[in-house]
């Protein structure tokens, strides 16, 4: 049997092309499969081949484990106070071995066997496909679709194949066998079962590649892609710089008589494509992103990092585009919250801004609407800008002499620490419960635990209890991000 051993390996290490100890490795992985389905359970073994005889030795191994973590496989776990009492010298992470009687293999076990090696070595020639594949270091994969696997679209490039699910083609798209298609290479998802490089013709990234592939002028650093904003198959923005104060971005990436951005076009289903000039002024770049609408007035709120962008009525269809996706897009492109609204929106929103900040400064700062009105009118709307804006800013101030300014700046601070004071107080209130809250394994961070607490959100069932626009308006967080809060707060309604 053992000469037999030998030959098999031979001759698969010839039929192959590959490494003797390859193919003597999946050997001792096939019969270490095999005997651990003959003694049942989660144990781990282990079996030594030796390259010269065929002879081979099998183990039973059972992994050290630190007393702290407990034993999550008893089939192959021992704590390291009970393995130190069988060897003074072991460690954390070591391995206890013992000898087992090995598998006897026979002709059919054998023939079972090379079907596992073969496996295996398919498995390594796979791997290295794909890893001579990635040292090319290529984002876009060109091949041929191959065939159809459960909705989603096999690839093929050369021995390579790449997988397009079905939720990262573009929409309406209809692909064949035999088509030639690219696509943007997403990454390696080693869990797949079959082709493991993703591919996307949806993704952000696929158009950026595109374009570096039809500009000449990105590949040699002239120009850059700042980000890019898809909505697959209809339309979509990039935004581009100049690194050369001699090439105009937006038309060398449109091209003569639009050549380059129609190639863009036409492989992505006459996806339309806005260039935008990128700007590292946000609300200029804001403003080129809502294109083609024109902007009247724009006001930057850092803090929510959002901005009120002002149209008219002409331009107010154009800026928010039909079903949103106009300023959807200029949202993702430039990474702001963009807010579109008329001239008469903004007043009545500003007005209700200013008569909070009055109805703030009058009970804070225990002065009358008139001096309110002054400090709103110069700008300030918060008691942090009054209380720690330089002194001279404040000095300026007409209406003001410098005992007003000073007495102004005194009980601004006065008036911040007692609300820091009934902040902390009221934070106290909040339930352990509340505060153990974990979404994808992240706790509630303290500046959300506080406002919840000045909203008067003190328990888990308090936050259950809340509509998403309600938790949004308390704690500034998005929409999406306050339905997953809420859901989990529900969760133990419904394994209690």
């Amino acid at each position: 049997m053992n000469r037999e051993m030998l030959m098999l390996v031979d001759a698969i290490s010839r039929e192959k092309t590959v490494d003797r100890d390859v193919v003597f490795g999946a050997v001792e992985a096939a019969l270490a499969q095999a005997t651990k389905k003959l003694n049942g359970g989660e144990v781990d073994i282990r079996v030594a081949v030796d390259r010269e005889t065929g002879e081979y030795e099998t183990f039973r191994r059972w992994l050290v484990v630190p007393d702290s973590a407990g034993l999550q496989n008893p089939d192959a776990e021992e704590l390291l106070s009970e393995a130190l009492d069988r060897i003074p010298d072991i460690e954390e992470g070591d391995y206890i071995e013992e000898a087992i009687e090995s598998l006897t293999i026979g002709r059919i076990g054998a023939q079972a066997a090379k079907q596992v090696i073969l496996q295996k070595i398919r498995d390594a020639e796979r791997e290295q496909l794909l890893n001579d594949f990635l040292a090319r270091g290529e984002k876009i994969f060109v091949g041929t679709v191959k065939r159809l696997d459960k909705g989603d679209i096999i690839v093929e490039s050369g021995r390579v194949e790449g997988r397009l699910k079905r939720s990262e083609m573009i929409p309406k798209e209809n692909l064949r066998s035999g088509d030639r298609v690219r696509a943007f290479l997403l990454g390696i998802d080693a869990t797949q079962r079959g082709p493991q490089i993703m591919l996307s013709r949806s993704a952000p990234g696929f158009m950026i590649e595109l374009f570096a592939q039809e500009v000449p002028e990105i590949e040699q650093g002239l120009l850059e892609i700042k980000s890019c904003a898809r909505d697959p198959g209809s339309r979509a923005k990039i935004a581009v710089v100049s690194h050369d104060r001699r090439v105009d971005p937006i038309g060398t990436c449109v091209g003569v008589r639009g050549s380059r951005v129609n190639g863009v076009t036409n492989e992505l289903a006459g996806e339309r494509v806005d260039i935008v000039l990128w700007s590292d002024d946000p609300a200029q770049f804001v403003i080129g992103a809502l294109a083609p609408a024109n902007v009247q007035s724009i006001v930057v709120d850092e803090e929510r990092h959002a901005m009120d962008v002002v149209v008219d009525e002409e331009n107010l269809a154009i800026a928010i585009g039909r079903g949103g996706q106009n300023v959807r897009l200029a949202s993702e492109l430039t990474g702001w919250r963009i807010n579109i609204m008329t001239a008469e929106e903004s007043q009545a929103k500003q007005a209700t801004e200013s008569e909070s900040v009055r109805a703030l400064f009058v009970d804070k700062l225990d002065v009358d609407a008139e001096v309110a009105d002054i400090l709103i009118a110069e700008g300030f709307t918060s008691l942090e800008e009054v209380a720690y804006v330089p002194l001279q800013e404040m000095l300026e101030i007409e209406s003001f002499d410098e005992d007003t300014v000073h007495e102004l700046r005194t009980r601004a601070k006065d008036a911040l620490l007692t609300m820091e004071i009934e902040k902390e107080e009221q934070v106290e209130e909040v339930s352990q419960d509340l505060r153990d809250l974990e979404v994808d394994g992240q706790g509630l961070t303290p500046e959300l635990i506080s406002k919840l607490a000045v909203g008067g959100i003190h328990t888990r069932d308090d936050l259950a209890d809340l509509a998403v626009d309600e938790l949004t308006e308390i704690s500034g967080i998005d929409a999406e991000q306050a339905k997953i809060l809420i859901m989990k707060a529900r969760e133990h309604w419904f394994t209690a």
